[in-house]
């Protein structure tokens, strides 16, 4: 009498449909991945323009129409128009540039790399008007 052994286990072809499946998977989800990351890296550098604008806005109405000719107006006040400086840094795949004077300001933000970190470029000038 010949007794059959009880192999347990999954055979080749059953591990590489299933790595295939693992592989259909990524290749799916993986452009969504990029692209969420980008739609979410934009709406940061808008938001952070605006933030900069409002906090802009805010100091001019308090000064008699004149706006914050540096960061510091608006950082260093008490109580604090804008907790966050982020001219001249790159945060979220933007660069942020800023020029002020009594006058005016504009701020942008610039994709570090177009269509990878960020799909424009987005400006803001006085009077809050943001423009990509």
């Amino acid at each position: 009498m010949i007794q059959r052994l009880n192999k347990k286990g999954f055979t080749l072809v059953e591990i590489m449909i299933v790595v295939a499946i693992i592989a259909l998977l990524a290749a799916i989800a993986i452009p969504n991945l990029l692209r969420a990351r980008i739609s979410a890296n934009d709406a940061l550098a808008q938001s952070s323009l605006r933030a900069l604008s409002t906090a802009s806005e805010t100091y001019g109405t308090a000064n008699n129409g004149n706006y914050p000719s540096d960061m510091t107006s608006l950082t260093g006040a008490t109580p604090p128009y804008l907790s966050e400086n982020n001219c001249g840094t790159t945060a979220a795949g933007f660069s942020y540039v800023c020029t002020q004077t009594p006058g005016t300001y504009t701020f942008v933000a610039s994709p570090v790399t177009a269509g990878a970190s960020g799909t424009t470029t987005f400006t803001i000038t006085t009077g809050g008007v943001l423009t990509p």
